[in-house]
């Protein structure tokens, strides 16, 4: 009997043993060094992903930010015109302005049509006009001017054209004269209007389609703008110009006929010098950043987070032909290195400045032009077109970084998934240890009952024996 007692002393029966912490261990035992692996890789490959992103948006800021440098006035000067009397001109946004120098002759201003009714004395802004119906067209398009005893004065009617949408502007002007309705339309030939009488009398006096009469007169006829821009004749409703020239606005102020405008642009605030030091600059930072990714390290905890990843790889080796590529089709100088830049062993550019100042000193105009051309193509280029043209191939749908970074997201999703299966199991193992347990402790309860009844039998024996 004495070892059926060891046996349920051995299991805890009526012990206090905790069943529950002991599932919950053994369930830590089977899931923690699981979870750890799946974790770990987890970390490591939302670096990879985040790396890779950040590699893609570096290449991004760097191709962006010289692309807005060349594009600004330190490189390409400001616009300007040598009579800003005949004509001013201002940058648009978006752009540096192309074909300059150019010759403007502005022949004509464009004007607008304006009538004005005859004054009379002793009238004023509330004067009654008459009621009735009028109607104004502009350019093809119609409005019923409609004049009540509500509205019946010279404001009421020039509110009502004003409010017809037209484009056409009343007012009431009141001097020595006496008052008189003025109305105008927008400049240019095509905004030419009229104003013709439907109903009333009096309200006829203000009427006007082409031919003066004694209470209503024209006093400017409608004109396009004329001008010429290199021996080429243009036309335009407005005085304000800023299509004929890219990036560039035009204001007319003033008709001249034979007299010829230069619009050119001021000489670059910024030297050709200036921009490949800090290309060299942005570029060296780019390739650091690139390396600290891909750097072998020591062991595998020091290595950086791309090491060994070809899409980086790619990157880099695409970069780094940049400094052989041609930005010119012919001449002394049509690459980077033929104007002091080289390539450091770690992939960085080096830049020999006295070579580069040399070249610069011999011809600054192809140096110009080859750097940052006034009409890139195909085989010019420019600084930015080349990026831009690097930046396309890196980033391309079917490349070596997209196919990484679809690789690496693919990985997240299966690791994820790896992870809820791991807590699936284990949810599912902790509930059979949890039944396994419950059995367990209803036998052994069975069997100290028995063991109790045993003792007591016993006990009896040992009495009547007495």
């Amino acid at each position: 009997m004495a070892s059926v007692s060891g046996i349920t002393t051995a299991l805890g029966v009526g012990s206090g043993i905790d069943t529950k912490a002991l599932v919950s261990s053994l369930v830590s035992a089977a899931r923690d060094p699981k979870q750890q692996v799946l974790a770990s890789r987890q970390s490591l490959n939302s670096a990879r992903v985040s790396a890779l992103a950040s590699a893609s948006s570096s290449l991004d800021t760097f191709a962006d930010a010289l692309n807005s440098l060349l594009a600004g006035t330190g490189y390409s000067g400001v616009p300007a015109s040598n009579d800003p009397s005949i004509a001013s001109v201002s940058l648009l946004p978006g752009g540096v302005p192309k074909g300059l120098p150019a010759q403007l002759e502005v022949k004509q201003l464009a004007s607008a049509r304006t009538l004005a009714s005859t004054p009379v004395v002793g009238a004023t802004a509330a004067t009654a006009v008459g009621v009735g119906e009028m109607t104004l067209t502009v350019g093809g398009q119609s409005a019923t001017i409609s004049i009540t005893s509500a509205n019946n004065s010279y404001s009421g009617l020039a509110a009502a054209i004003n409010a017809s949408g037209l484009g056409v502007t009343a007012s009431v002007i009141t001097d020595t004269q006496g008052t008189r309705l003025v109305m105008k339309g927008a400049t240019g030939a095509a905004s030419d209007f009229s104003l013709t009488s439907v109903s009333g009398t009096d309200l006829a006096a203000f009427a006007w389609s082409g031919t003066d009469s004694a209470t209503m007169a024209s006093k400017s006829d409608p004109k396009d703008a004329i001008i010429s821009l290199d021996g080429v004749e243009q036309r335009y409703a407005t005085n304000t110009v800023d299509t004929a020239i890219a990036n560039m606005r035009i204001d007319l102020n003033k008709a001249s006929p034979g007299t010829l405008v230069t619009l050119a642009s001021t000489e670059p605030t910024t030297s050709m010098r200036d921009l490949m030091v800090e290309f060299v600059s942005a570029y060296n930072t780019l390739l650091k950043g690139l390396n600290t990714a891909t750097s072998k390290g020591a062991d595998s905890s020091s290595a950086g987070v791309l090491n060994g990843e070809s899409a980086i790889r790619d990157m880099k080796r695409q970069l780094s032909q940049m400094t052989s590529t041609a930005l010119s089709a012919s001449g002394a100088y049509r690459t980077l290195s033929d104007i002091g830049i080289s390539t450091n062993r770690d992939g960085t550019l080096a830049l020999d400045t006295k070579a580069l100042d040399k070249a610069i000193a011999a011809d600054p105009a192809v140096i110009t032009q080859m750097l940052n051309p006034a009409v890139a193509s195909a085989t010019t280029p420019g600084l930015a077109g080349m990026l831009d043209s690097v930046r396309d191939k890196i980033q391309q749908k079917d490349g070596p970084l997209a196919s990484a970074q679809a690789k690496y997201k693919g990985l997240a999703e299966t690791l994820t998934k790896q992870l809820e299966k791991l807590d699936t199991q284990m949810t599912n193992y902790q509930t059979q240890l949890t039944n396994v347990y419950s059995k367990m402790e209803t036998r052994l309860t069975a069997l100290k009952a028995t063991e109790s009844y045993l003792k007591q039998q016993i006990e009896i024996w040992n009495n009547s024996n007495n």
